[in-house]
């Protein structure tokens, strides 16, 4: 199936994110960390592109940018594939450090484009690693904070919260604690991997709970005698789980055949 074309944007802004290859971890340390930033320092130096917002989780990464002399795609390249061959050569290993293709969503409105920062700078916060954002190091909130300049290109966003620098960094401070409901491009994905995990751990527990108060093991499921006690089951799961017929077969230990025959019989 070819890969859809990437959704460009009229403000030349993107939320973009790259995640580890096979969900694995990227970073692997601080000196991981760190040397990303490097990387990125280095780019923007180049004029290669304008930096809104930044933050460095161990399997995935987000940055919010502004193309100027290149394109996201060629932008993203260069950046990843100067970290991946820091990180191959530091762990003496070879092969992708990033999935093969980043995400990418245009921002082309300011209310969105400062959710989209909030959201970025509080990824650590709904992850349960900190309570708040300036508690976390790898993310750009802390740089928004202070007076001195940085890699971040913040005034144009702090100057959507007002123009009187007194009361500026209360004002962003306020908005970025905020409770919220908002959701974006990676919400539905991540979302949709704990549902899943859930589902799967409820299913086993499920079965298990099941198979004991009719005294069975699982391997007298696939014998006749015990027909009935198999279709039941194998409905229950499907009724109270959102697993797959193949999903529920790895877990019983059938075919993916035997578990759509036994929801079909209902």
């Amino acid at each position: 199936m070819p890969r859809q074309k990437r959704k460009l944007g009229l403000s030349k802004i993107y939320h973009i994110i790259a995640r580890g290859n096979e969900k694995k971890d990227i970073f692997l340390d601080e000196e991981d960390k760190n040397k990303f930033i490097r990387i990125i320092t280095n780019k923007k130096k180049k004029n290669e592109y304008t930096l809104f917002a930044y933050c460095l989780m161990n399997n995935h990464l987000h940055l919010l940018l502004k193309e100027e002399e290149n394109s996201i795609s060629r932008i993203m390249r260069r950046i990843n594939t100067a970290y991946a061959y820091y990180f191959n050569k530091k762990y003496n290993r070879v092969g992708h450090v990033f999935q093969d293709r980043f995400k990418s969503e245009p921002v082309e409105n300011d209310r969105y484009l400062i959710s989209l920062i909030r959201y970025i700078h509080n990824n650590p916060v709904k992850a349960k690693i900190v309570n708040q954002p300036h508690q976390y190091k790898w993310s750009s909130y802390l740089l928004y904070l202070k007076e001195q300049k940085s890699i971040i290109d913040k005034e144009e966003i702090l100057n959507l919260f007002s123009p009187d620098r007194a009361k500026v960094i209360r004002l962003f401070t306020e908005f970025s604690c905020q409770q919220n409901n908002d959701t974006f491009m990676d919400y539905q994905e991540v979302f949709r991997e704990v549902k899943e995990i859930t589902s799967a751990k409820k299913a086993k527990e499920y079965a298990s709970r099941y198979l004991k108060e009719k005294g069975l093991q699982i391997e007298s499921l696939k014998g006749k005698i015990n027909k009935e006690y198999r279709g039941k089951l194998i409905l229950e799961l499907k009724e109270k789980t959102n697993l797959s017929y193949r999903e529920i077969g790895n877990i019983l230990g059938f075919s993916r055949w035997t578990i759509e025959r036994g929801v079909n019989k209902k």
